[in-house]
């Protein structure tokens, strides 16, 4: 585990924006995306549109509570 923040541009409701996570939560994301048969911008853009904090912050949580309903 590296633990360094990678910072990826996504399209979020047709505009850009930056999203700094660390690299296992960028892998988990892209797992989780294509389980469900989604595109990673589809896939943030849900976690978007539900989330009341920080969007990077709601995307560990989602993968976090993800994993944990899959074990």
């Amino acid at each position: 585990m590296s633990g360094d923040l990678k910072k990826h541009s996504v399209e979020i409701a047709g505009h850009r924006t930056s999203v700094s996570l660390e690299e296992e939560f960028w892998d988990a994301l892209r797992q989780l995306a294509a389980a469900r048969g989604v595109s990673m911008n589809r896939l943030i853009g849900e976690i978007d549109e539900q989330r009341s904090g920080n969007l990077s912050s709601a995307i560990r949580i989602f993968v976090l509570r993800s994993l944990q309903r899959d074990s």
